[in-house]
């Protein structure tokens, strides 16, 4: 049995880097995906020590003794994504990594909110659609729990703009991770730039 486990919500997109780097730290990663990466063949539902017969988990990969679970889910349905990580989840979270859409938000990180150990550090990502102008960053969605959060921007060359690359995104919430298991004091962290009103105006 894996000592820690991460429940990473957004895995399987830009954080794949962040997940498969948890992943490789020993970590058992836990990973609710919109778009799950494959169906199950035989040795990997093996792994799952008789859970196998859970239709939504999808892959199951272990690399040493670190076990990467993928969990099909829908941000729509909250409870539904708690039940079927609960399902998977051989111990309680001891760390939070979520790029949940807005819109979703706060339903989703209060509802996986039993799923954490006691003060268990979150990392919260947001793009730079997330930034309100005038208020800034979202308050942290869950009491209790020290919040690193990560702005993701774009990189400026010369006239032209691009968004970050899935390496840039992955590095900089590593960052973020780094501190969040060390018990720094939570903070805003920006990865490239962020355009917003009042740095037009």
């Amino acid at each position: 049995m894996n000592e820690r486990t991460a429940l990473v919500l957004g895995g399987t997109g830009m954080l794949k880097g962040c997940a498969d780097e948890l992943l490789a730290q020993g970590w058992q990663v836990v990973l609710p995906s919109r778009r799950p990466e494959g169906t199950l063949g035989r040795a990997a539902k093996a792994a799952l020590r008789g859970r196998s017969h859970l239709p939504h988990v999808s892959e199951v990969r272990e690399v040493g003794e670190a076990e990467q679970i993928t969990v099909t889910a829908d941000w729509s349905r909250p409870q539904e994504l708690v039940d079927r990580v609960r399902e998977v989840m051989d111990r309680p979270a001891d760390l939070l990594v979520a790029w949940v859409h807005a819109s979703y938000r706060d339903d989703v990180l209060k509802a996986v909110a039993p799923l954490l150990a006691p003060h268990a550090p979150v990392v919260e990502v947001h793009d730079s659609g997330a930034i309100n102008p005038v208020r800034g960053v979202p308050d942290p969605a869950l009491d209790g729990h020290p919040t690193q959060q990560v702005v993701l921007g774009f990189i400026r060359h010369g006239g032209s703009t691009r968004w970050l690359s899935h390496e840039e995104t992955s590095v900089g919430v590593l960052e973020a991770v780094h501190r969040a298991l060390a018990g720094r004091p939570p903070s805003v962290h920006q990865v490239g730039e962020v355009d917003t009103w009042v740095m037009r105006h």
